[in-house]
């Protein structure tokens, strides 16, 4: 049977999504920067639901990342049925007090990774017939948030690439989404300096969106929304103006007071 190739998957959104797919009998590639976390996660997950789990430890940040995950698998014989692009990287606060390094490693990881590991899989799959990749994007990607802005521009990023991805591929049976959560109880909030305190929007758990995603997936959706308030903020869009929109994302965000 394929694989299914998750990136960030020690910790977080990618943690979940290896954790259903395992209980579910699929065999996984994991990749994380952390060696250490992924093989206590795979070897978790191979006592537990007995599929075949592999770690492969790459650091995103590096360009050249996606194509030695690519010849990972190809060395070792593993077909790729489902990419889930999960690894990502944030930074609370103004744009203009980004750091030079921080802007780049979050465009490479939330961008360039995501689109390099699709370009590389996503061929083996139109030949295949069959196959899917899932891009974990955001409801930030739908607009610019105030406070989060590159991450936000990276999320769009994501959003417009599946959308594309989708339609170019959706005649050889390959199915792509970007599945758009809100806030999510993960510890990515602490890690990225962003205060949770202030956020005007419920906080809800990884399994919430994995499982819409595979739902997704199976429906041959094109963007998810993992819950109806998801929805209904992303629909609302469409009845205000794209500044009042901005300004809003950025109160729901606890990033902009006032």
């Amino acid at each position: 049977m394929p694989h299914t190739l998750i990136t960030g998957a020690s910790m977080g959104i990618g943690e979940a999504f290896a954790r259903e797919l395992a209980s579910r009998g699929n065999d996984l590639v994991m990749v994380a920067r952390s060696e250490e976390k992924l093989r206590e996660l795979a070897s978790e997950l191979h006592a537990k639901h007995g599929v075949d789990v592999r770690s492969c430890r790459a650091d995103l940040n590096d360009t050249a990342a996606p194509a030695q995950i690519y010849g990972y698998c190809a060395e070792n014989g593993i077909d790729i049925g489902l990419l889930v692009n999960c690894a990502g990287l944030s930074r609370a606060g103004e744009f203009r007090e980004l750091q030079a390094e921080k802007l780049d490693e979050i465009m490479t990881v939330n961008m360039m990774a995501a689109a390099r590991l699709s370009r590389l899989f996503l061929p083996d799959m139109v030949t295949a017939r069959k196959g899917g990749i899932i891009n974990v994007a955001s409801l930030g990607g739908l607009q610019g948030v105030p406070g989060l802005a590159l991450y936000s521009a990276t999320k769009s990023f994501l959003i417009t690439l599946s959308e594309a991805l989708h339609a170019e591929a959706s005649k050889s049976g390959v199915r792509v989404l970007a599945v758009c959560p809100g806030f999510i109880d993960t510890g990515f909030l602490e890690r990225t300096g962003h205060n949770a305190s202030g956020i005007r929007l419920p906080i809800y758990g990884a399994e919430k969106v994995v499982k819409a995603a595979l739902r997704g997936l199976e429906n041959n959706r094109v963007r998810v929304f993992p819950t109806p308030l998801d929805g209904i903020l992303a629909f609302s869009q469409r009845l205000a103006s794209r500044k009042f929109t901005v300004r809003l994302s950025g109160l729901f965000a606890g990033i902009v007071r006032g």
